[in-house]
């Protein structure tokens, strides 16, 4: 053995003298922080003006009332000490004292006599007197958590979500007798359609992201959701294929992944539409729900591509549209009645990062498919023909 080499048995071996090499270097590094915190580190800078920021996290509508709750986004406390409702100034109440510490909310009560349909805008002073401006686009009622609103929301995730899939799954029966040709493209126009909801899905969490305090880091909160989710997903179908199962149970696994990742985008979705409609910026209309149903129909083809060639049963064909449909009923429920942008972001990174990893695991398959005979002009014609689906049914509804 050569000189000064160590062997493995003798890097398992632990004393205090490495324990103490291990922690040395944190405790320091906690010491030069809470001296740096505490002192200034000897840097007399100041800032010229105060940095705060104010976000709002939720505004309720009751007869005769509004209710803010805000965020403090910034390093520092922060004191309200003015709210201006239409250029004039109004008395309020708040729910835990004018200051707020750094991330806390509070819940600004105004009580004001809104009408329906108007629009108000409500601007902040700080006692620096720095302004933050909140907007009321449509005065509308926020809905209570009763009986009749949860029905109400629950028949909306019906129409968008559960409804469409289903519909998708009932051209089970007549795509089975498809050829080998076909089959090719029918995978890659799942591909499309998955890139396309994936690419939707990641641009909404971008634009939800804008609208989080900047201490969450909309931007980094994305990628961790998208890439854990990859991540994650990719680790459980590579244990899947270590089990050795047969490449039926592989591609009925595979079906369930692309439900599972339509899903994550149905309840991101369902976020959306009740938060959307909790203040009253969206008019679900009979023209907006059938959109919602024809863009929707195409995610049920999406599932069941992979197991066209096979026999998966009834019982595994409703599980499949449960999983990819449902979430949509979910994510309504907390859109309208606990809207929360840092979750939307959260759950809409989740989304992207499941559909993505299906769209690779697809990617995989029609490799698999068209080992012995290249079918490139085929897969290129699906992939863009199921993004060209989402992209004309789209229409309908942005």
């Amino acid at each position: 053995m050569a000189e000064g080499t160590i062997t493995p048995t003798e890097e398992k071996k632990w004393n205090w003298t490495r324990l103490v090499l291990l922690v040395l270097p944190i405790i320091i590094l906690g010491v030069v922080i809470m001296v740096f915190l505490t002192t200034g580190g000897g840097l007399n800078l100041a800032s010229p003006a105060p940095v705060e920021a104010l976000t709002e996290e939720r505004t309720i509508l009751q007869p005769g009332e509004i209710e803010i709750t805000v965020r403090n986004a910034g390093p520092e406390d922060l004191t309200i000490a003015q709210v201006i409702i239409n250029d004039a100034v109004w008395p309020y109440t708040t729910s835990s004292g004018a200051t707020i510490p750094r991330l806390r909310t509070t819940t600004i009560h105004l009580a004001y006599p809104w009408a329906y349909g108007e629009a108000y805008a409500i601007r902040v002073f700080s006692t620096n007197a720095i302004p933050f401006d909140f907007e009321i686009p449509v005065a509308f009622e926020t809905p209570k958590a009763d009986a009749k609103t949860f029905l109400s929301f629950t028949l909306i995730g019906l129409y968008v979500g559960v409804i469409p899939v289903y519909l998708g799954l009932i051209w089970f029966p007549a795509l089975r007798w498809l050829g080998r040709r076909s089959m090719v493209f029918l995978l890659a126009l799942t591909a499309g359609i998955l890139v396309f909801l994936g690419l939707d899905t990641l641009a909404e969490a971008i634009e939800q992201a804008s609208a989080i305090p900047g201490a969450f880091q909309g931007i980094g909160l994305i990628g961790i959701g998208v890439v854990s989710t990859f991540l994650l997903l990719d680790a459980i179908t590579k244990q899947q294929i270590a089990t050795a199962r047969s490449e039926v149970s592989q591609r009925l696994s595979l079906a369930y992944m692309i439900a599972i990742g339509i899903g994550l985008h149905n309840l991101g979705e369902g976020l959306a539409i009740g938060a959307a409609y909790n203040v009253g910026e969206i008019a679900l209309g009979a023209f907006l729900v059938v959109g919602f149903i024809i863009q929707n129909i195409t995610e049920g083809l999406g599932i069941i591509a992979p197991v066209l060639r096979d026999r998966p049963g009834i019982r595994h064909l409703a599980i499949l549209g449960f999983i990819g449909g449902a979430p949509a009923i979910l994510g309504s429920w907390i859109g309208a009645f606990s809207p929360s942008p840092t979750l939307a972001v959260l759950f809409l990174a989740i989304g992207t990062g499941a559909v993505y990893e299906v769209v690779y695991e697809i990617a995989k398959l029609i490799r698999k498919d068209t080992a012995r005979e290249a079918m490139p002009l085929t897969v290129f014609s699906g992939i863009v023909a199921g993004m060209l689906v989402l992209w004309v049914t789209g229409l309908l509804i942005k």
